[in-house]
């Protein structure tokens, strides 16, 4: 490589867990390596003695492990109210149902969120938002989706922006106006997808407000049939698909988004062979969401050995929402994912760099330790990637870095 300049920052004395494909090793690890950073890239990554003589600002890590920065690539971080007390009626034996027909359920978060303002709800979400950049996350996707009228739904990719502006990390916004039929529409769902595809996407899209469209696709959501006219929607205008599918029953949801050449098809208990052929076929990563089987207490798992066999990518997340998987550590949906999913840690910690990183259009810039990719990375006080999948309540970060800048 050319010269160092004082433009240059040496990340020094460093074992690399670079989740680079191109490396031999599992995790693409390196010891004794050092990046090297200007302007918010990766510029190098270099052995320790190949580290030529520079002025630059250097930094000795001391042997300290690197990863890159974790991406959270599925939640619902923006929302009012909470859902605690209903999760206590359901223990007790009260159905959704009932919860449902006295006010609670999504509709509940639905009515909290549309009566919220846009400070109330940044107030509500920054903790959240908090609680997963202490744990590395230096990428994070944030859906909309409990507004489900135009003014509520601008006003959640709003407040997901502002987080965006006022934190040191970088936000994917989703519009999911398609989640559920809201109250006012309760006997005319086809109505209320006429409402998303004709005035609220075409609208938002055009405010810049969110990179890419989601639905539910389920026998509690919306049909095949109507999530495709979201679909068709987006693809007129060039927007990016993705998909709750497969969940609670198959409905081939995977198959349809993957005829749009979705980014990933998420949850997905309930994937068929053809839907994971499907996948395979046009890219699309199956987004594994282990918090909410967890709290939910299902019993149908994704196929995972289907999905390796193939070679589709698959992502972890979060899943963080209200109704049912209240958790903000994406190290524990690692451990989950391990002993519910029978994923490797390796398989986890590709979930949520490099692989979340494709489910979010960012595979050629984000989730690796490669040259020319983002400089978001992290250094933890420990020796191996497994530590943070094997004892997820124990948090060894020693440094957060976005875009080059120690962010925590």
């Amino acid at each position: 490589m050319t010269e160092l300049t004082a433009d240059d920052c040496v990340w020094r004395n460093a074992r690399l867990a670079t989740l680079d494909p191109s490396q031999s090793q599992p995790y693409g690890l390196l010891d004794d390596y050092a990046l090297i950073v200007r302007d918010g890239r990766i510029r190098a990554v270099i052995p320790v003695d190949a580290i030529p003589a520079h002025n630059s600002r250097s930094i000795d890590l001391e042997g300290r492990l690197v990863t890159p920065g974790l991406i959270d690539c599925h939640t619902h971080l923006v929302f009012g109210g909470s859902r605690a007390q209903e999760w206590e009626q359901r223990l007790m034996g009260a159905s959704y149902q009932q919860i449902s027909a006295a006010g609670g359920g999504i509709n509940a978060t639905v009515h909290a969120t549309r009566h919220s303002s846009d400070i109330e709800l940044e107030c509500l979400a920054f903790p959240r938002l908090v609680r997963l950049m202490r744990e590395g996350v230096t990428t994070v996707e944030i859906k909309s989706g409990y507004g489900l009228d135009m003014q509520s739904e601008e006003k959640m990719l709003r407040v997901a922006g502002n987080l965006a502006k006022t934190n040191p990390i970088e936000v994917s916004r989703t519009l999911l106006a398609a989640h559920t039929t809201p109250p006012e529409y309760k006997d005319d769902p086809d109505g209320y997808i006429a409402l998303v595809c004709e005035t609220i996407l075409p609208r938002l899209w055009q405010d810049g407000l969110f990179e890419a469209v989601d639905v539910f696709c389920e026998n509690v959501g919306f049909s095949p049939a109507q999530a495709e006219r979201v679909f068709q929607s987006a693809r007129a205008k060039g927007i990016p698909v993705k998909g709750h599918v497969e969940q609670l029953s198959s409905l081939g949801g995977a198959q349809l988004v993957s005829r749009y050449q979705g980014l990933s098809a998420d949850h997905i208990e309930y994937l068929s062979e053809a839907g994971v052929a499907a996948m395979r076929e046009s890219g699309t990563v199956a987004v594994l969401l282990p918090g909410a089987f967890y709290f939910l207490n299902e019993k149908q798992k994704p196929p995972v050995e289907l999905l390796r066999r193939y070679q589709v990518p698959m992502a972890v997340a979060t899943d963080f929402n209200p109704g049912t998987s209240p958790f903000t550590s994406l190290h524990l949906a690692m451990n989950m994912a391990c002993v519910q999913f029978g994923l490797t840690p390796e398989e986890a910690w590709l979930g949520v760099t490099r692989h979340a990183a494709q489910a979010l259009g960012r595979k050629h810039t984000h989730g690796q330790l490669a040259v020319g990719f983002v400089a978001d990375f992290v250094v933890w006080d420990a020796e191996h990637p497994v530590e943070m999948v094997y004892e997820p309540m124990r948090n060894p970060l020693f440094r957060r870095v976005f875009r080059g800048e120690v962010s925590l």
